[in-house]
């Protein structure tokens, strides 16, 4: 099995400590149940919790459009407008496709 060797601050250490104590297990075995976490290996870890988010605000902004598309149609173009500048200037989309 590889070895990796990682110097940590003496801050950081001590959250790893303390974590691992929480969770009854080693410094390794934290730090390996934090890197399968996050590295989505573990469905319940960051990516899936992430994917929760994502999945619910995609929801909301559906309906918030839906609504206020009904209502002012106006506002709702300037608004797409207005979070196409953003997520370009993010590197979000791509520029030839954000400029529909």
């Amino acid at each position: 099995m590889p070895r990796v060797t990682i110097r940590f601050k003496d801050a950081l250490y001590e959250r790893l400590v303390v974590g691992a104590r929480a969770s009854d297990t080693t410094v390794p075995d934290y730090v390996r149940d934090i890197l399968n976490r996050f590295e989505g290996m573990d469905a319940r870890g960051y990516h899936g919790r992430f994917d929760e988010v994502h999945a619910t605000l995609i929801q909301v902004f559906a309906i918030l459009a839906a609504s206020v598309g009904t209502r002012r149609p106006d506002i709702l173009q300037k608004g797409m407008a207005d979070a196409r500048v953003l997520l370009l200037e993010r590197g979000l989309i791509d520029p030839e496709e954000g400029g529909r």
